[in-house]
């Protein structure tokens, strides 16, 4: 057998080199989408993350240890060396080694020091005092000063001699904005007050800048590099105020902290690194930050440096918020990951399936001679294997290339997958269909067969526990950030159920047209019935992969096609129209015409907006909008943001001016106040009395859940005066706009507020993959169609020849193929169709696409459920029956071409 088995191999191989070519060219095009999905989501996941932290700014993310000051039992030297940079350097290494995979420092922004804890006011009367009060200053002795800043002015600061607690004066450098803040100078003299003894002089020596202002080295303590202007409570309009900044003092000057009442304290500074971030280990991030703020970490932190050190950061929370995120999006894009490695599996069944029919009379002589079962399968699995595995490790290569990042692992062992299912398709088909010697087998057409009893309980099982899972998932309902393990295969759950239904239903309405048409005049009808109902090929499979793709495209279209509604309702909400013109008080006289002239304006609408309205005997401030009401109810109309009767807002014609003016408000401000009359003082000073007729959630002109809106005819001369234009129109200039308003106003347009919601790489990314995904599941679909029908292609051909013999016109040879792969690809479509739609009603309850569309901090403008899309539903559908219609027709076409002599000897051939 050993000896035969590679003869066998360069024999088929030699004999069917398109086949091979084929096989290889679907193995390694599979085996690169497979590789290259886990290394994109792996890649655009950890760019989220890494997103995050940066944005996230590194005063949160930094991990911040401090220990207590030396105490007072401690003899002084002992006390001064623990300050000293030996001490707290050895110690910062220490720390630096308690951090844990996959957590990891970056050394190059981390530091450690001793620093001040308390504000020490200064009494030098030269420095910056905008309220009187004397500024206050941190003394800080900072490790890497020289390497993290350039020297302006002046020099580094330096210790002379060795620094004590008595030690009288000391140098120190100040950053650019502290010295211009501040008013300090190279070779000015701080007085810092000390306990019992004269006050610390600290000789400024240098001014510096830093190299990198936000990086984790300055970016952790902002007061390094930028001086805060406190200021204190206080009930007057100006409160009193003081600088609050830093000195910056050489490491070994650390000592001379102990004679101030600043409470010198060393630290250690660990700022995290980025580079080392990966989002498939979150989970150990996370612990690893619990234990080192709280935890077993902190535990051998303290052992290396005081009992009493306390670590703080928001880095736990960083990742929690990312995580939840992350959630949210997983599950979704797992849809159409696992939609789309559904179609491809059956495709790459399909294509064994298809050799193993097409060799099926060899195979039967080989059986027939005396080859064993496990023998044959053997050498069909060398022959596949042969051309599969280097197609495999060729996808698997074009896949580490194109997608650089990510983890190996996972792609690799899908790339494995492909290349195991390609192998094992064949001859598992084979060892299925010749497990029995025979030469020649019965026909299974498809409306006469009765399913065997085995297939019959495998059906039914595969059917329960599909639909038990389906079942589940509906009661349970899911959640987009739930992770549950249901959302991802339900798709394919529910093509599975729907293809064993409509297979076992479909022989039904053939065996009934076949009645009805038999009594028909012509020919072609009744006959391509008869070829719908006879053929021999199984339909499961093909089913299968078109449903699910179908499933899969109308699912991931209803995704983004409800992303996009998210992204346009919430900039909608956002801007109240198109587009947004404000000014802080009224508008220039001339600026409306100047806008309504701007190209692409189709209308403008006029808000006199006062924000700082105070309603009711409590005072409290409410937005009122001051409208025309024909015009504004029309916007709110057109904008579905509500809409309203403009009778209900119009201020009622020979009113006096004391009547109340009718007024549309919010549900909070309508249950404040009710639907009786109240007073509304205005900016200005004007005070009117208004009415709730109507109430709305939302409206174009006030953003938020809190306004009123009244006829602005009834309002002071002062308050109706135009602060806000509210633009609509299809194709707006922003340039135009931008420059016929000026200076005068601020611009905000719809469209620009919608791209900023695209906020994290962990939502575009989700989007790419989610698209990609879908349009591989469909290239799959349209293969599974022309795999099924290319089985039946020489059978097709050699009938349409030998009808052709007996008359048959190369019109009606068209017509008889179409009406032949009808029945099916009417099946599929329509299957499509409705399991889309189960599937998308099944998961819409608890599907929430805000995560996906939408920044946390627009996560208030509303949340997006997921809703049928008819577009995803519809042209998938289409697509099916235009395809296996123009299948149809172009074998038609191509046997016409060929000759009747020619397909009858190839048809007699097989």
């Amino acid at each position: 057998m050993h000896p035969v088995a590679p003869a066998w191999v360069r024999v088929r191989l030699r004999t069917a080199p398109g086949a091979a070519a084929a096989l290889a060219l679907l193995v390694a095009l599979t085996a690169c989408l497979a590789s290259a999905f886990p290394r994109a989501l792996d890649r655009y996941e950890d760019t989220g993350l890494v997103r995050a932290v940066e944005r996230a700014t590194p005063q949160r993310t930094t991990v911040l240890m401090r220990a207590p000051q030396p105490g007072l039992q401690l003899p002084q030297r002992q006390r001064e060396q623990a300050l000293l940079p030996q001490a707290v350097g050895r110690q910062y290494a220490a720390v630096l080694d308690t951090v844990r995979r996959p957590l990891a420092a970056d050394p190059g922004q981390s530091a450690y020091g001793v620093q001040t804890r308390n504000d020490l006011a200064v009494p030098d009367l030269w420095l910056s005092r905008p309220s009187g009060l004397p500024a206050k200053v941190h003394l800080v002795a900072r490790s890497g000063l020289a390497a993290h800043s350039s020297v302006r002015t002046g020099r580094l600061p330096r210790a002379s001699g060795e620094v004590t607690a008595a030690t009288a004066e000391v140098e120190a450098a100040v950053t650019a904005e502290t010295a211009g803040k501040m008013r300090i100078e190279v070779g000015s003299v701080i007085h810092v007050p000390a306990v019992s003894r004269p006050p610390l002089a600290v000789r400024v020596t240098g001014i510096l800048t830093p190299r990198d202002p936000d990086g984790a080295y300055w970016a952790t303590q902002p007061l390094l590099r930028t001086p805060d202007l406190i200021r204190l409570p206080s009930p007057d309009p100006a409160p009193p105020e003081y600088w609050l900044g830093v000195l910056l003092l050489p490491p070994e000057a650390a000592p001379a902290l102990l004679g101030t009442a600043g409470y010198a304290v060393p630290y250690w500074q660990v700022a995290p690194d980025t580079r080392a971030l990966h989002a498939h280990e979150l989970d150990g991030l996370k612990s690893a930050v619990a234990s080192l703020e709280s935890g077993p970490g902190l535990g051998r932190v303290r052992e290396a440096t005081d009992p009493g050190t306390q670590a703080s950061t928001e880095l736990d929370d960083v990742l929690l918020s990312y995580d939840s995120l992350r959630s949210g999006i997983v599950p979704l894009v797992a849809v159409a990951a696992v939609g789309s490695a559904t179609v491809a599996a059956v495709v790459l069944l399909m294509a064994g399936g298809l050799a193993a029919d097409r060799r099926r009379a060899e195979l039967a002589l080989l059986r027939a001679r005396g080859a064993s079962l496990p023998g044959l399968t053997g050498r069909l699995l060398a022959e596949t294997a042969v051309v599969a595995v280097p197609a495999g490790a060729l996808g698997l290569g074009a896949a580490l290339l194109a997608v650089p990042g990510g983890r190996r692992t996972a792609a690799v062992v899908a790339a494995v997958a492909v290349t195991a299912v390609a192998c094992a398709a064949l001859p598992l088909r084979a060892a299925v269909a010749h497990r029995v010697v025979r030469v020649h087998g019965p026909r299974e057409d498809t409306v006469s067969v009765r399913p065997s009893r085995r297939r019959t309980v495998a059906e039914l099982t595969l059917l329960v526990i599909a639909a038990g899972a389906v079942e589940a998932l509906r009661r349970r309902g899911v959640s987009g950030g739930s992770g549950d393990h249901l959302v991802s295969p339900a798709p394919v759950l529910v093509g599975v159920v729907a293809a064993l239904v409509l297979v076992r239903l479909y022989p039904w309405p053939l065996r009934r047209l076949a009645r009805l048409t038999g009594r028909m005049r012509g020919v072609v009808g009744p006959l391509s019935l008869a070829r719908a109902g006879r053929t021999s090929v199984s339909p499961v499979l093909p089913l299968l992969a078109l449903l699910t793709a179908l499933t899969t495209a109308a699912f991931g279209g209803s995704v983004l096609a409800g992303v996009a509604d998210a992204r346009d309702r919430a900039a909608l909400l956002e801007v109240g129209a198109d587009a947004r013109v404000e000014g802080t008080g009224a508008l220039p006289a001339g600026l409306p015409d100047r806008v309504r002239r701007a190209p692409g304006v189709r209308d403008v609408t006029e808000v006199s907006l006062d924000h700082w309205a105070k309603a009711g005997r409590t005072m409290r401030q409410v937005p009122l909008a001051g409208v025309t009401p024909a015009k504004y109810a029309a916007l709110a109309d057109r904008t579905g943001l509500g809409a309203f009767p403009a009778e209900q807002l119009r201020r009622p014609a020979g009113a006096g001016s004391r009547a109340p003016l009718p007024a549309l408000a919010s549900p909070s401000v309508a249950a404040a106040y009710g639907m009786r009359p109240f007073p509304v003082r205005l900016g200005d000073g004007t005070e009117v009395t208004v009415r709730i007729t109507v109430v709305r959630d939302r409206t174009p002109a006030v953003t938020g859940t809190s306004f009123l809106v009244v006829d602005r005819a009834g309002l002071s001369r002062a308050t109706a005066g135009t602060s806000t234009l509210l633009l609509t129109g299809g194709h707006l200039d922003t340039g135009a706009l931008r420059q016929a308003v000026g200076k005068s106003a601020s611009v905000q347009l719809r469209s620009v507020q919608r791209t900023r919601y695209v906020d994290s790489p962990l939502q575009s990314g989700a989007e790419t993959v989610y698209t990609v995904a879908v349009a591989a599941g469909a290239g799959y679909a349209v293969l599974a169609l022309l795999l099924s029908l290319l089985r039946a292609a020489p059978e097709r051909a050699a009938l349409l020849a030998r009808l052709r013999t007996m008359g048959l016109t190369r019109a009606q040879g068209r017509r008889l193929l179409v009406l032949e792969s009808l029945p099916q690809a009417l099946l599929a479509s329509a299957g499509g169709a409705l399991t889309g739609w189960a599937t998308i009603r099944l998961l819409s309850p608890g599907i929430d696409l805000t995560a996906v569309a939408l920044p946390s901090t627009a996560a208030s403008l509303g949340g997006s459920a997921l809703r049928t899309d008819p577009l995803s539903l519809a042209l998938p559908t289409a697509a099916v029956l235009l395809l296996a219609v123009g299948i149809a027709v172009g074998q038609a076409w191509w046997t016409g071409r060929r000759g009747s002599v020619r397909e009858l000897r190839a048809g007699d051939a097989r």
